[in-house]
């Protein structure tokens, strides 16, 4: 559904405008959810008319914005869609994070620039203080290097101190990370974190559910912390004052049902009392990051085989299966011959194996946790035979 006067611009993802008029009409998500699944897609949702959206809880502005776009917010959006390896995932769409669909107040529609089959992924989220100490910005590399060779994906908020360590060491490590953020995709916080962020585009992904352009506002930054509580199975608290945001976040943790950890620290740190807080409150003390592993392995298991039900039903492991990695399937066979012993990238397997990209993260996924597939920048090949 192009502008008049767009007979240049590349063919439009299907859905793309439909979903951005309805962000940019500031429709609260849980209202765009509703509208969303009433008719199966954005466009159809556009195209139902004043009287459903009000139906659908729009009020009168909102309708109002919705009738009449504005069209210079729009463009600048679909000019970002149009770079390679940016994505919009909209509520109804099949590669939307089934477990962020999970939380109380899941977003609408989420901005992604790189790799967004890592938002499936297993991911443990770190954070903690902007004002970290050097001993605080250490213990977040320590962890998140770790993690991220245990095969998680390390999540964080781009934010100065431990955010950006944790990103910092899990790159360095070769591991996965996602940055989610309280401003546009294209929009760095601080603004020298910006070289930053594009390394995390590039190895990695960048999320948003705020439209390319928007800047930081305080209100942004506890919505963003959900999102990020949401692509998570736990998180470490690594370093948090008695009122640091950190807390906040672990807060949205506990309530959404997932795992919490807080390292602890010297009596005499004021940097630490807020994981102290947290672990008299009931958090998992940690002092290793193999101590996370260890208690989020269950919830790894659990989370591989939901997602195998979500992609395709498969039958019973066969004998001798452990039931942690997918049925030896025609499908899981055309895969291990795409897949050698020199790394390869996800373009070059799905052009060789003919599959889906859904399919092939979620089968190399559990060959991981097997330990017969190596995974390092987005790269992968086989260990052993």
């Amino acid at each position: 559904m192009p502008f008049a006067g767009d007979a240049g611009r590349m063919p439009v993802a299907p859905d793309h405008e439909s979903l951005l008029r309805l962000l940019q009409s500031g429709a609260p998500a849980s209202a765009l959810r509703r509208l969303l699944d009433t008719h199966g897609g954005a466009a159809a949702a556009i195209a139902a008319g004043r009287r459903d959206w009000a139906s659908h809880g729009f009020d009168a502005a909102t309708c109002a914005a919705l009738l009449r776009p504005d069209v210079s917010a729009l463009e600048r959006s679909l000019h970002w869609l149009d770079a390679p390896a940016h994505h919009l995932l909209g509520w109804r769409d099949p590669a939307y994070p089934p477990l962020l669909r999970r939380i109380a107040s899941p977003p609408a529609m989420l901005f992604v620039a790189g790799d967004a089959d890592l938002l499936w992924r297993p991911a443990v989220a770190i954070v903690g203080s902007r004002a970290a100490t050097a001993g605080g910005r250490a213990n977040a590399g320590q962890f998140a290097a770790a993690l991220a060779r245990s095969g998680l994906c390390v999540t964080s908020g781009l934010a100065a101190g431990i955010d950006a360590a944790a990103h910092q060491a899990t790159l360095d490590a070769g591991g996965m990370t996602v940055a989610v953020l309280g401003t546009g995709p294209d929009v760095a916080y601080p603004a020298r974190h910006r070289p930053l962020m594009a390394r995390i585009a590039e190895a990695g992904a960048v999320v948003s559910e705020h439209p390319p352009g928007t800047q930081p506002l305080r209100t942004h930054f506890p919505s963003r912390n959900r999102i990020l509580v949401g692509l998570s199975l736990g998180i470490v608290v690594v370093e948090a004052a008695s009122r640091s945001g950190a807390l906040i976040t672990a807060r949205l943790a506990g309530d959404a049902g997932r795992e919490v950890f807080a390292l602890p620290g010297s009596i005499h740190n004021p940097m630490v009392r807020g994981c102290h807080r947290l672990i008299r409150e009931g958090a998992a003390l940690v002092e290793t990051p193999g101590e996370v592993v260890e208690a989020l392995a269950p919830l790894v298991r659990d989370l591989v085989r939901s997602l195998r039900g979500e992609l395709a039903p498969c039958p019973p492991p066969a004998a001798g299966q452990d039931g942690i990695g997918l049925p030896d399937l025609p499908d899981i066979n055309r895969l291990w011959q795409a897949l050698g012993h020199d790394p390869t990238g996800m373009d070059e397997l799905l052009e060789r194996s003919g599959l889906t990209a859904a399919a092939v993260s979620s089968m190399l996924l559990a060959r991981e946790l097997e330990g017969r597939v190596a995974a390092e920048h987005g790269r992968y090949s086989r260990i052993g035979v």
